[in-house]
């Protein structure tokens, strides 16, 4: 298979292993932490594994030879990193990979396939992340209001982008995560297309992928792109009457939640640029399907 890894327990006359495009965005920084994430897909089995590590702004050095990597001079940011990663791999099925997560058990993409092929309607599938060292989880990484004991099975309307399975028809449909965005809620934009598209997102907590318990905030350019983001998400996907209403949702959230004058500073600054720029097309969902991610859990003003 050009660029790609055959699994341990592969054989060619198994035709029904799923192949997946697996996409690794990397800055080059986490040099061990990469090197664990290549070493779990090795070890997966019943699937057909086609790897790719993308670049941004780093040329990838020292990696296995059934991976294979695309050098991008510059970052272009993550979900747009993705994009790019896509188009190197093959297969019917995607999974964007963190370069710090790991996979602790050899069958867990062949479960998180089973969950996307078994329904023509499910898009994409989300396991439960886990930190590796026991600490608790973040509550943004569970798609769901309550998130005792992991939260529940089912479908979704909000997914954790990092460790995602996607069906690749349903990725195409979508041109791909929104490249722009840079960093942060390009998976909250990408949840409101499939699901105005009439895809499902299925969160599986029985099956676990691991990464580091980590705050978003570390990134120097977090409140920024968040508030930004959250103002391009709006104008880019609803009905322009929802539009005030979920950017004045955030204000009040964000007033609660942050109390460091700097940070509120830039968080505002983030508010008009995202006001003030092009977040690209806008195509409105529909009301049904603002009715679909209220039934969901998450009507979207919030």
């Amino acid at each position: 298979m050009p660029g790609g890894v055959t699994p341990v327990g592969y054989h060619a006359s198994m035709s029904s292993d799923p192949t997946i495009g697996v996409v690794i965005p990397s800055m080059g920084k986490r040099p061990v932490e990469l090197a664990k994430a290549l070493e779990c897909l090795r070890t997966q089995t019943g699937v057909v594994l086609d790897t790719v590590v993308v670049g941004n702004g780093w040329e990838p050095v020292g990696l296995p030879e059934w991976a294979h990597s695309v050098y991008l001079p510059e970052n272009v940011g993550i979900p747009q990193g993705r994009n790019v990663g896509a188009g190197a791999v093959r297969g019917d099925l995607l999974f964007f990979y963190d370069d710090d997560a790991s996979l602790p058990a050899p069958d867990v993409l062949r479960r998180m396939a089973d969950v996307v092929l078994g329904s023509p309607r499910v898009a994409m599938c989300q396991p439960r992340i886990v930190d590796p060292d026991g600490r608790p989880a973040p509550r943004r990484w569970v798609p769901r209001l309550r998130v005792a004991d992991g939260g529940r099975p089912g479908e979704v309307a909000v997914f954790l982008e990092g460790q995602t399975l996607m069906r690749r028809r349903a990725f195409d449909e979508m041109d791909g995560w929104p490249g722009a965005f840079w960093y942060a809620h390009e998976g909250v934009d990408l949840a409101m297309r499939l699901i105005d598209a009439g895809w499902a997102i299925v969160y599986a907590p029985a099956i676990e992928v691991c990464h580091p318990a980590t705050a978003p905030t570390r990134h120097a350019t977090f409140y920024r792109l968040n508030a930004r983001n959250r103002v391009w998400v709006a104008r880019r996907n609803l009905p322009a009457v929802l539009v005030p209403v979920y950017c004045g949702v955030w204000v009040v959230l964000t007033l609660v939640r942050e109390h460091n004058v700097g940070n509120l500073a830039t968080w505002f600054k983030g508010f008009a640029e995202g006001w003030r720029t092009d977040p690209g097309p806008r195509r409105p969902m529909s009301w049904r399907t603002v009715l679909r991610m209220t039934q969901l859990g998450r009507p979207p003003i919030v």
